[in-house]
């Protein structure tokens, strides 16, 4: 009887082992705020210091436009190996005129994700699509071909 319990505990052990290798992993990057306040940015209304004092710095600064400010979170969810998958994003853009008052705000979500898929294993390149054997061989016999025997192409004879 003690070597079953034994037996039913180590098989116990190993199936909660297994079922862990398969739980769903959560992730979090960017931003965390409060909606109330995002949606709370009105244009004409807010400046720079007032938006940063209410949601603090931005997440980032757009490359070309410094008075372009970007404020992202992403929640994403991941099973075992796999890739993660978007569960929810949020993008907020606040566009600030030259004086630094709020111009516009626009607030996008998942809908702008693209997915992007290589296509196929080489880069197309230009110049010419030799085989193998034409790399290796294909020099054979154009060195020195037409300047005669040991004579260098700029050296005068």
């Amino acid at each position: 009887m003690r070597a079953t319990q034994i037996a039913g505990f180590a098989a116990l052990l190993a199936a909660m082992t297994l079922a862990s290798g398969c739980t769903r992993l959560r992730s979090h990057q960017g931003y965390i705020g409060d909606q109330t306040l995002l949606n709370a940015i009105q244009p004409g209304v807010d400046n720079k210091e007032s938006v940063q004092a209410s949601l603090g710095r931005p997440t980032f600064v757009g490359q070309f436009d410094q008075n372009d400010w970007y404020y992202y979170s992403r929640d994403a969810k991941q099973l075992a190996f796999s890739q993660p998958k978007a569960d929810t994003q949020y993008v907020l853009k606040v566009r600030f005129d030259p004086a630094g008052n709020v111009a516009s705000v626009a607030q996008t979500g998942k809908e702008l994700i693209a997915k992007i898929s290589p296509e196929g294993d080489k880069t197309p390149t230009l110049g010419r699509n030799t085989s193998f054997f034409e790399e290796i061989f294909g020099n054979i016999g154009s060195v020195g071909a037409g300047t005669g025997q040991g004579s260098t192409p700029n050296s005068p004879n």
